[in-house]
């Protein structure tokens, strides 16, 4: 096969896995958002990720989040990895891809607890889940706040010279790549992944509009210029929640 088409080939693949998916992420969020929430003191709602469904254990409850999560990332994720994918061979760029997702699954997976304890503690103590708007407005400024750092400054010059070599020794060597570029996105994307997860894991807007973001200033020539401008978007977005919200349990 020619490298042209080579290079269509893993395009296309790309797409296909892209386009998965983002359906079945559409269609779990929407079984999920089918099902009301737990109004919490405050005027929020707590999200059904973080609830057991009847007669579910809580092993089958993690397994069921983690494989949402899984799913939720490769599809907002692969636009941001397959640039990166095309320059390789369809065996090397599947192992690369794998690694790569290891990593986000097994950050969905150290989310889950955490996640929980937090929502437990919620449950059991009012006054902790009226201070929830206070928290996720000073989440959102600060992570807004984090884009102008030189921190993120770093986080994208990795990214960015995070190419990968055309060729590899073995599918372990793959894999390692893979694992190394997942590890440098976490990082890269752990301020608006936060923001995600605050303004709710299982909304469908806030995912496309954290996705849209992450895409933009990881794919735009210009990445820090791009990564600023995403900082004014979230603290507009955190100062317009707080707005929202009134602070009064409203």
């Amino acid at each position: 096969m020619s490298a042209l088409g080579a290079h269509r080939g893993l395009l296309g693949a790309s797409a296909v896995v892209f386009a998965a998916s983002a359906i079945t992420t559409v269609l779990w969020c929407g079984s999920m958002s089918a099902m009301p929430g737990m109004e919490m003191p405050g005027g929020w709602t707590m999200s059904m990720a973080w609830m057991r469904m009847p007669g579910q254990s809580w092993l089958g409850a993690a397994a069921t989040f983690i494989g949402m999560w899984g799913v939720m990332m490769v599809a907002m994720m692969m636009p941001v990895l397959a640039p990166m994918l095309v320059r390789l061979r369809a065996g090397a760029a599947a192992w690369v891809a794998g690694g790569y997702f290891f990593v986000w699954t097994l950050a969905g997976a150290a989310v889950y607890p955490l996640g929980l304890l937090l929502a437990a503690a919620e449950m059991r103590s009012p006054a902790l889940a009226e201070s929830v708007p206070f928290a996720v407005t000073a989440l959102m400024l600060a992570a807004g706040l984090l884009q102008f750092s030189a921190w993120k400054k770093r986080q994208l010059a990795c990214c960015g010279a995070a190419s990968l070599q055309a060729a590899f020794v073995n599918a372990g060597d793959a894999w390692r790549r893979g694992v190394q570029l997942g590890l440098r996105c976490v990082r890269c994307c752990a301020s608006l992944t936060a923001v995600l997860l605050a303004v709710g894991v299982m909304d469908l807007r806030a995912m496309a509009a954290v996705t849209i973001l992450l895409c933009a200033e990881r794919l735009a020539p210009a990445g820090e210029r791009v990564a600023r401008g995403v900082g004014v978007v979230v603290i507009a977005a955190g100062v317009i929640y707080a707005i929202t919200k009134g602070f009064d349990g409203g």
